[in-house]
């Protein structure tokens, strides 16, 4: 594919192409993009690895440039780095070098214009206005004195050049001199040029020493005067980073201490509530960037867009743009702003947040003999093998799922936004976010037993509340059901299906997650990726999430495509990398997700897309213009010594607390998994086999009644023909799909205290 001619580079300008760098004599000469900007030569695999992965950077005002044929150059700065480069062609071989040229030459005039020098100059930063501009005063003097003398430079050069070329021309008529009168004429002459050239050359001489002189008279002077700046920026950064340190202490500590009852809330103020979001999709003096690129043949790219798509974005993003602006503006209510507001009612208390323990005692070593157990286990469903606590952790695999709401926020900002396509960001940005705690997190969940049930009530906290059950034993599938004050419902049903493979786990999560939000009837669906843990017999365990997702509303017919992308040992993408692509029902790309499954996401704003370069196997791949960049979401920080608390997470640390009023069938009241908590491994292990035991003598007793009743003239029913207590299985006419919805019944039984119908499982 030819690369479009460039211009002739000018000074100052940026140059960028391809060139071939040679790598080593297995590969040679490889094809790389090269970008001169700023006196500085940088290198990458690829256009797009321009906003994230530089290769190689030499300066070039320490340089030396050869050229070694028609199409070959090298440039090195002395032996640290040599880059032996090669055109296309000669022109283009020509243009850069040309380019290099006129860079250097910059480069080295701009290092001379830094040089700080002079003794004389005080050390101390100026202190006020009067006394920086007296060194503007200084500088700007030096410079004209500088510059005086680089025109005489210049006129002296003009004049060498001048009367250098009339004594060429003397010697060479010199040479065809044959009848001897001419002879003396002639050697007057070049006599004449060559003292006029000494002279001009002395003047050169004396102008440069000049030069020389008064460069390092500065040299000290500017010096000083530069790390007195730098001193200072880093002073300042240190101050600014202190702040934001105890800012957002403050704010925490505020936060943690009180809420604001329901009645209480200023529906203008809630408008505006929620966390801080960096940014505004809108802004117009954002600059623009480059963003990561895939390099699979289904990959994209993405760069800057025009900067008249800026001035605009006001007006094009509306949601996201309302959205972050309010967050910028959240509201803090402390006692100021309390008593300036003549509608609060100042005799009303606040309602103190309960405070949720932060630590469980630290994990106990105890030695497994692996091998004893799992030479049994080699194909064998994971459900099915009799695993010890030592390879748990003390928690139900329905309170994983329950994590998935650590970043709840993500949906109550989805809930705000006007527009579909920007709810579907956050919607995409939850779906990612609930495998960040999985990064650290080796231990198997326990197995609820079936009619286990498990309720999250965070209503006066975070204003929601969840219940999960597990419905179904063989095949093990658990229903969840969450609600929240801010407008959105989230169910899903997962059933998963796992293998032993001998090196390592996979783990297939079955089912689906939808999320409905009531005020734009939106009803969005997914379904989860494939989870990996490596190094089961040898090695330290690491977990890998693999596959892609692809988040459907089903009201407006809006996508989004996420792609996980499984762990390489020879990939050059960052670890554990997401992308996705937020498209219409037609197909038209409005936003580009990209970030990473434990650390962070971002989205972009596409202005416009065309179709780019081909990609490793020949497929076309896609460009697409954005605006800079916003983060959307970011992991929390684990607590401290999270370590040695099975990698939990700060909402994870409180799943297991007791809570009063829950159901007989929660599992904070289950005893083997509370005994592992509390360190007791061996008495965990006993009763977990009690549990199963009993468990089982329960299936094959509900399975003989199936039986009995199926020998009865009614219709036959399956031999397991266990119900759910509060979810039944239903079709949705939406997505299409099967599963366990909630059907109410469980928060009324809870204010009652009426649990009399609820099975004897522990």
């Amino acid at each position: 594919m030819s690369e479009p001619k460039p211009p002739t580079p000018t000074p100052g300008d940026m140059y960028k192409g391809w060139l071939f760098k040679w790598t080593n004599y297995i590969k040679g000469y490889q094809r790389r993009w090269f970008v001169l900007s700023n006196g500085l030569l940088s290198y990458y695999r690829t256009q797009a690895e321009m906003g994230h992965t530089c290769r190689g950077t030499i300066n070039l005002a320490t340089a030396n440039i050869a050229v070694e044929d028609s199409c070959n150059f090298v440039i090195s700065n002395g032996g640290a780095q040599t880059y032996h480069l090669k055109a296309s062609s000669e022109v283009e071989r020509q243009r850069w070098i040309t380019a290099l040229e006129l860079a250097k030459a910059k480069a080295v005039h701009m290092q001379a214009e830094s040089d700080d020098s002079g003794d004389d100059c005080p050390a101390a930063p100026p202190t006020s206005g009067q006394s920086g501009g007296c060194r503007n005063l200084e500088i700007q003097s030096t410079l004209r004195t500088l510059g005086s003398k680089v025109e005489d430079l210049n006129t002296c050069n003009d004049l060498i050049v001048k009367h250098g070329s009339a004594l060429q021309r003397s010697l060479s008529e010199l040479e065809g001199i044959r009848v001897v009168g001419e002879m003396g004429e002639k050697m007057r002459q070049v006599t004449e040029r060559a003292t006029l050239f000494r002279i001009t050359s002395n003047a050169m001489i004396n102008a440069c020493r000049d030069f020389l002189s008064l460069a390092q008279s500065q040299s000290k002077r500017w010096q000083k005067a530069l790390q007195v700046e730098r001193d200072q920026r880093i002073r300042l950064e240190e101050t600014l980073e202190q702040l934001a340190k105890q800012h957002n202490h403050l704010e925490r500590a505020f936060r943690g201490a009180t809420v604001l009852p329901p009645s209480f809330s200023n529906p203008a103020l809630a408008n505006k509530g929620g966390g801080p979001v960096k940014g505004d999709a809108s802004d117009e003096d954002d600059d623009n960037e480059f963003f990561d690129a895939m390099e699979d043949p289904a990959a994209f790219i993405t760069v800057p867009a025009d900067p008249k798509y800026h001035r605009r974005s006001g007006s094009n993003i509306s949601g996201i743009s309302s959205e972050t602006g309010m967050d910028d503006q959240s509201v803090n209510f402390d006692e100021q702003s309390l008593a300036s507001n003549p509608e609060s009612p100042q005799t009303l208390e606040l309602e103190p947040v309960r405070q949720r323990r932060t630590r469980i005692p630290d994990k106990p070593n105890y030695y497994l003999n692996l091998w004893s157990i799992m030479k049994n286990c080699i194909g064998k469903e994971l459900s099915k093998i009799p695993m010890p606590v030592n390879f748990n952790e003390p928690l139900s695999m329905l309170q994983r799922l329950s994590e998935d709401l650590e970043y709840y926020e993500l949906l109550d900002k989805a809930a705000k936004c006007q527009s579909s396509l920007e709810q579907m960001c956050y919607v995409a940005a939850f779906t990612v976010s609930s495998y960040s705690t999985t990064v650290h997190r080796t231990g198997k969940p326990f197995n609820p037993l079936l009619g286990e049930t498990f309720e999250l009530d965070r209503l006066k906290d975070c204003g929601y509340r969840s219940l999960c059950e597990q419905v179904s034993h063989h095949p093990p599938a658990a229903a969840h059901h969450a609600s929240s004050e801010k407008g959105w419902n989230l169910r899903q049903e997962i059933t998963l299906a796992s293998k032993f493979r001998g090196k390592y786990l996979s783990i297939m999560p079955l089912g689906s997650i939808q999320c409905l939000f009531d005020k734009s009837d939106n009803h969005y669906s997914w379904k989860k990726v494939t989870t990996t843990v490596h190094n089961i017999i040898v090695g330290k365990l690491w977990i890998d999430q693999s596959g892609e997702i692809d988040v459907v509303n089903h009201k407006t017919g809006d996508r989004c495509h996420l792609k996980f992308a499984p762990y390489s040992y020879f990939s050059r993408d960052v670890p554990r990398k997401v992308t996705g692509v937020v498209a219409d029902k037609d197909g038209k790309a409005h936003y580009v997700l990209s970030g990473t499954w434990d650390e962070k996401m971002e989205f972009s704003r596409i202005m416009q897309s065309s179709k780019g370069e081909n990609g490793t196997e020949g497929k076309q791949r896609t460009v697409y213009q954005t605006l800079k960049a916003k983060e959307i979401w970011r992991k929390n920080p684990l607590p401290e010594g999270a370590e040695n608390m099975y990698f939990f997470s700060s909402l994870a640390l409180t799943l297991n607390e007791p809570e009063e009023g829950v159901a007989p069938t929660d599992c904070r009241r289950r005893p083997d998994q509370k005994l592992m908590e509390d360190g007791r491994w061996d008495e965990a292990n006993a009763e977990k086999q009690r549990l199963e035991e009993k468990q089982r003598t329960v299936r094959r007793e509900r399975e003989r009644e199936a039986v009995k009743a199926a020998s009865s003239p009614e219709e036959g029913t399956h031999p397991d023909n266990y119900t759910a207590m509060w979810f039944e299985k239903l079709d949705d006419p939406v997505s299409g799909e099967t599963l366990h919805v909630y059907k109410g019944g469980y928060w009324e039984a809870k204010e009652q205290g009426g649990w009399d119908m609820c099975p004897d499982l522990f």
